[in-house]
């Protein structure tokens, strides 16, 4: 069974406790957590030691499974701290961007040593690390992230695959995903409308009323086998704890929906 989650920072405005338990009430099945300096850092990795047994009393609490963290940086002190704090809390996956300029070879290459010696690092903490292609990044494209992953080839690094990403590098997110499927370690979900750069307003990313077929790929993911976490990744100006609840409670119902329909759920 697919799992199914919420990364954090969608409850930006909310403490830990609060963001777990209303993921928990959207009925998913956990979440990622945010340790996004700037933006939300539900877990603070700079203070992890004594932040990290609180967010594992407010999982357990909230009966909420922790299925990734998202980091974004590729600091390798931050990143340190962050598979030190994965390890303990038995979190699987680590999720960053890749950083680096789109069709720069010089940054490619430097974006490529840089996640070679951050998943030697995640592998040392039984963690695996998780790049996505991204918008304006030295990988941006189902291509590049080809061509990445056949010169890191490390069991510490796996692809974040966001279809909006995909979508707005001009490709169909549910026929790029066979050619990477295999590398996957994490899905980062949401709708997308239009081509971007920006995914939208937050109440668009909602999954179901973009322009993503989700249908499609959720059908690509099941028919691959693909079992790691998908989580939704809602991001914008800070919502109130309705509007976040509206988003995360329709996405649920639309992914579970799709789901249960291709016998995943």
């Amino acid at each position: 069974m697919l799992k199914l989650g919420i990364n954090t920072v969608l409850y930006k405005g909310y403490g830990i406790k609060a963001a777990l338990k209303a993921i928990k009430l959207a009925g998913y099945d956990g979440a990622e957590i945010s340790a996004i300096q700037g933006m939300c850092e539900h877990l603070v990795l700079d203070a992890w030691e004594t932040q990290a047994p609180l967010v594992k009393a407010a999982a357990k609490e909230a009966g909420t499974e922790l299925l990734s963290m998202e980091v974004a940086s590729l600091d390798e002190e931050r990143l340190t701290k962050a598979f030190k704090a994965a390890q303990y809390l038995g979190i699987p996956v680590v999720n960053v961007g890749p950083g680096g300029k789109s069709d720069d070879e010089e940054s490619f290459i430097s974006c490529i040593e840089t996640l070679k010696s951050r998943a030697a690092l995640a592998e040392k903490y039984g963690v695996k690390l998780c790049c996505k292609a991204h918008v304006g990044g030295a990988i941006y494209s189902t291509p590049t992230t080809l061509r990445a992953v056949e010169m890191i080839k490390s069991p510490g690094f796996g692809v974040d695959m966001d279809p909006s990403h995909i979508h707005r590098a001009g490709e169909k997110p549910e026929e790029a995903l066979a050619s990477v499927v295999k590398y996957m370690g994490h899905v980062h979900i949401r709708d997308c409308k239009g081509e971007g750069p920006s995914p939208g307003a937050p109440k668009d990313q909602a999954c179901g009323r973009g322009d993503i077929n989700l249908y499609g790929y959720f059908k690509a993911l099941v028919d691959a086998g693909y079992d790691g976490p998908v989580c939704l990744e809602v991001i914008g100006p800070e919502q109130t704890m309705t509007q976040a609840q509206t988003i995360a409670a329709e996405s649920y119902g639309y992914m579970n929906a799709i789901l249960k329909q291709l016998g995943a759920r």
